[in-house]
This record gives structure tokens, sequence and C-alpha cells, in this order.
């Protein structure tokens, strides 16, 4: 974990993901309290669904796991384990809708609530609706896991509430290389993932988007969204501003970015506040504003289909020319000659 990170030592993980964590380690071979010895974690706090980790707590976990078991795929049975009812009322508020599309709607609103360190957005890119993940840049050493967690769990609510509708013509892309062992991710995805496609997202075709939902339930709905409000607003309270921020932005899919009174406004905050809260965090809007835009700039150019004005465009550049000069401060070469060279084979992610 990035000591930088300055959400870290915030209690906004539900417990019982820990446990549920700490079981399939144990079914591995790795004991309960190794793991939660070298998390700092006391078993006491495993016992109560409400109880809470800080996100270095909880990675800490994650990285524990990972290293005792031995096992690089972890990230997909831990997923796999992660059933909709795990997730409480965030579960119910989106089964209780009526389509598709509306459930998803529910799931990216509060989907913070439950995995605060990442984010989720949904879009529609021709034919094909598209879940995209960003797991945050904060988790370089759980980068693979993190993807494969929120991946295999979308896919196996999905199997469950739809059967192999959404994946029969879908596909999953991860942004990560292939590893040596791929069979864990064929068993589940079949043919249908690309590795190192530049970007993590599941798509499947438009006109699924109005699936009936089978347990449909207006009244059950109306309850669940109020207590995922209520979680939502406990929650903005402890993130720091730069993570909601990052989250405003890195909603956008297209087009340029927000600036700092349309994302306070967002917020509920006054312009000032937001430039205050931040100032106390260290970093300033217009930076973060940059990393975000860096990061669409390197998803969008692994898209070859893509020319160059096309991704200028798309970033909300009116002349391509400013695309290039902004691209070169960031890579230190020009758009098309990153793009030539592999495509970010010598970036960062």
């Amino acid at each position: 974990m990035n000591v930088h990170d300055p959400n870290g030592n915030l209690p906004v993980i539900r417990a019982h993901y820990a446990d549920i964590l700490c079981q399939l380690a144990e079914e591995l071979g790795v004991p309960r309290g190794a793991l939660l010895g070298a998390a700092g974690i006391r078993r006491s706090l495993l016992g109560h669904p409400d109880n809470c980790l800080t996100v270095a707590q909880f990675t800490r976990l994650c990285e524990a796991a990972l290293i005792r078991t031995g096992d690089d795929a972890l990230g997909l049975a831990f997923g796999l384990r992660l059933k909709f009812t795990t997730h409480g009322s965030l579960a119910q508020a989106a089964i209780s809708c009526d389509t598709l599309a509306e459930a998803l709607s529910v799931l990216i609103r509060y989907f913070q609530t439950r995995f605060a360190y990442m984010t989720l957005v949904f879009f529609t890119d021709g034919d094909e609706a598209v879940l995209q993940l960003d797991p945050g840049h904060a988790f370089r050493n759980l980068y693979r896991f993190n993807v494969d967690v929120v991946m295999a769990s979308l896919v196996d609510v999905g199997l469950l509430l739809f059967g192999d509708r959404l994946m029969t013509a879908g596909r999953c892309l991860v942004d990560f290389p292939a590893p040596a062992d791929p069979a864990p991710y064929r068993r589940l995805f079949a043919d249908r993932i690309t590795f190192s496609a530049g970007v993590n997202q599941l798509r499947f075709a438009c006109t699924l988007l109005e699936l009936p939902m089978a347990l449909s339930n207006p009244v059950a709905r109306r309850v669940a969204e109020a207590q995922c409000e209520q979680e939502l607003r406990s929650l903005q309270t402890v993130l720091s501003a730069r993570a909601q921020v990052r989250r405003c932005l890195g909603a956008v899919r297209e087009g340029r970015l927000p600036g700092l009174d349309e994302v306070a406004r967002q917020l509920g905050w006054s312009s000032r506040t937001l430039r205050r809260r931040l100032a106390s965090e260290g970093c300033r809007f217009q930076t973060l504003q940059e990393e975000v835009q860096h990061q669409r700039a390197l998803v969008l150019l692994r898209r070859r289909a893509l020319t160059l004005e096309d991704v200028a465009e798309a970033l909300g550049y009116s002349d391509p020319s400013n695309f290039a000069r902004a691209f070169r401060k960031w890579e230190g070469m020009a758009p098309g000659t990153w793009r030539r060279r592999g495509a970010g084979t010598q970036s960062s992610r």
C-alpha cells in the first residue's frame, strides 16, 4: 500500500469481507491467526458485520493472503465468495429495481460504500453497455487482485440473476498481462477475456439493459436505498477531499472534465471549501484534473481504431495540438510516438 494514500487509516471496509477472505485462506491451509497478525487486526473485530476495518488493515490482509496462499488467482476465488447477499443494503436496493439498467445505476451510485478505494462507472459505447473499474493507483501490488475480485463478483451475480445471457455475447477486458496459468480465468470467462487491454471493463449488449429483475420490489428498493444514502453520507464525511474529487472526475467518460466550481457543486460544497480542503491535504484541484486527464488519454490511445484527432476530441480538446502539448508534458513524448512504442510499455499505469 502507498503510505501517501489519504484514506489508508479510515475505517471504511466492512469487517465481514475480511472474514470471508480469512475463511477462504483457511481452506487453502493458511491459519486465520497468521493473516490477522500480519494485518494487525484483532480477531474480535470480525465478529460483527457492522464493524469496519481501515483501508490499510484490509489491504495488508489481502497482501498477506496472496503471499501465504501462493495463489496468484486468489482474487477470483475471493470475488466468487462475495455473493450478492454479502453486500447488504446495496444488493437489496439493486435486485429490487425494475430493470438491469436501474440496478446498474444503483450499483454505480453506492459502489464506494463497499469498496471505498475503487471507482466503478457505467456508460454505453455504441451497441455495448460498459462497466469500467478503476482499482486506484495507491495499491499497485494489489492491482490484479482488486480487478479480479470485482470482475469475478460482478460476473457471478450476473450468472445468478440472468444465467449466461450477459456473457454469451459479452466480454471482459483487463489491464494486466496474461498470467502464467490462465485456466482460472478461462473457467470463469471462457474465451471472452482480453489481457493487457489498457482498461478494466465488462461489456455486454445494450439490448440487455431492459432485462426485468425477477425480484423487483419498489418498497424494498426505497427502504434499501435510504440505508445506502445514509451509508454514503457517512462515508463522505470521512473520505478525503482528494478521493471524492477523483471519483467525480473519473466518472466522466468523454469531453472536457468539469472544473472546480462544478465538482464543488456535485459534492455539495462551496468552491472555497473544496479549495481549502484540498490544500489541507497538500494537493491542488488542477493537479488532480491533470492526473485523471492523463489516465484517460492513455486508455484512449490504446484503442487503435481511434485517430489522434479522435482521442483529442474525446478528451475535450478543440485543437489536437493542445492535446499533443499536454501529452508531452505527461509522458515526455508525442502521443503518436507513445502509441507506436507499444502503447505504454514504457509508462506506468
